[in-house]
């Protein structure tokens, strides 16, 4: 299977690099390093393959350039870092990518670009044009405008949530860290098939100081990029390789292996991308026919809900124990819904005898998220 996947011939990759691969010990860019990826970003582009750069660095860069020897705690602080850093960490890509004759373009995302549908969109339509252009995207958290409210978090699962939205078929996360390690004998894990709790607790567990909570949220965006049809390889930035040796064994770090099926371009959006504005709670039988038989959310299995949502928008839903087992998009705002709930058929249509649909959630707007493994171990996406 590993030497079935790495044998296909790749359209699209992601290509994720950490601070510490871009930076030099002083805290400056690291022209060599990021010259010998271009080199690599070269080699797949003459096979034909597309190629994003999702780029830490701008926060530390900016740090070295306006004196701060430690990282600002204040907000402002690190938002005027991250401002005048990029301008540095997209200067330092063009001269390196220039002796192969690339442009590369700067895309600065947060949450609230790809919550939604319309501007999700409108960036996947971008990525697509610069690709039919041969231009090399660089893609980075917008550091200099996010919030906590609309922040990625890190740029491991940004990276993974661009690989779901171009559809990449391999997604590479590469840091000081040469992989996942067996905690038992010290090894690196060659292959990761399915994302079990073992698994997590390996990642759990990681001591180093370079990876101590980096390999928890490189699971979370391995699970994240697997379940959207991609695959991914955790490895060393220092390998000067990595990219292009894709073949069996010869791949040094962790490939962790996409499942046989992958959600639809709506569901990714569901799940990954949009975040709800408000909660629906069911009861046992709602619950059961959502998850056992496929069914619609309908109004007479509602028990309450909360938060503030209109009419299409995307919602939790809970079980009446209050565990979220899935997200949908609502035909009811939260007024109606209070208004509607525990109604049977009949009862709706002579209480909303003007709608068109009755369904609270219809199926095909709706995704579990027992299908999105990357719930199951409570991440907030």
């Amino acid at each position: 299977m590993p030497e079935e996947f790495l044998s296909q011939s790749f359209r699209r990759i992601v290509v994720k690099l950490g601070t510490g691969i871009l930076t030099d010990e002083g805290g400056g860019v690291d022209r060599a390093r990021i010259s010998s990826i271009c080199e690599e970003v070269d080699d797949a582009r003459r096979r034909g393959v597309d190629v994003c750069v999702v780029s830490s660095g701008a926060v530390g860069l900016g740090m070295k350039c306006l004196g701060f020897s430690k990282r600002p705690t204040d907000l402002p602080t690190l938002q005027s870092c991250a401002a005048v850093g990029q301008s540095i960490l997209t200067q330092t890509w063009q001269q390196c990518m220039d002796p192969f004759g690339h442009k590369v373009a700067q895309i600065l995302l947060t949450r609230e670009d790809l919550r939604g549908r319309q501007r999700h969109v409108a960036v996947k339509d971008t990525m697509e044009r610069l690709f039919a252009l041969g231009v090399v995207p660089i893609v980075n958290e917008n550091d200099c405008l996010s919030t906590e409210e609309i922040r990625f978090g890190d740029n491991d699962v940004l990276s993974a949530l661009v690989a779901s939205l171009i559809k990449a078929d391999l997604l590479f996360i590469l840091s000081t860290a040469p992989g996942l390690l067996n905690l038992a004998t010290g090894e690196r894990i060659p292959v990761v098939r399915s994302i079990t709790p073992e698994i997590e607790a390996m990642a759990q567990g990681t001591k180093s100081p370079t990876a101590v909570g980096g390999m928890i949220t490189k699971i979370r965006a391995a699970r994240i990029a697997n379940r959207s049809g991609c695959g991914v390889i955790i490895g060393s930035g220092t390998d000067p390789r990595l990219l292009n040796r894709l073949a069996g064994d010869d791949i040094s770090g962790t490939l962790f292996l996409p499942g046989e099926e992958s959600l639809t371009s709506r569901k990714r959006w569901l799940a990954f991308f949009d975040r709800p504005t408000g909660w629906v709670r069911v009861d046992a039988g709602a619950a059961d026919a959502l998850t056992g038989r496929g069914t619609s959310l309908l109004a007479r299995g509602v028990i309450d809900c909360g938060g503030d949502f209109a009419e299409g928008s995307v919602v939790e839903i809970r079980d009446d124990a209050g565990n979220i087992f899935a997200h949908g998009v609502t035909v009811f705002s939260k007024e109606e819904l209070q208004q509607a709930a525990g109604l049977r058929s009949e009862e709706l249509v002579q209480a909303f005898p003007d709608r068109r649909q009755y369904e609270v959630v219809h199926r095909d707007e709706l995704v579990l998220l027992d299908e999105v493994p990357s719930f199951r171990s409570g991440s907030d996406l």
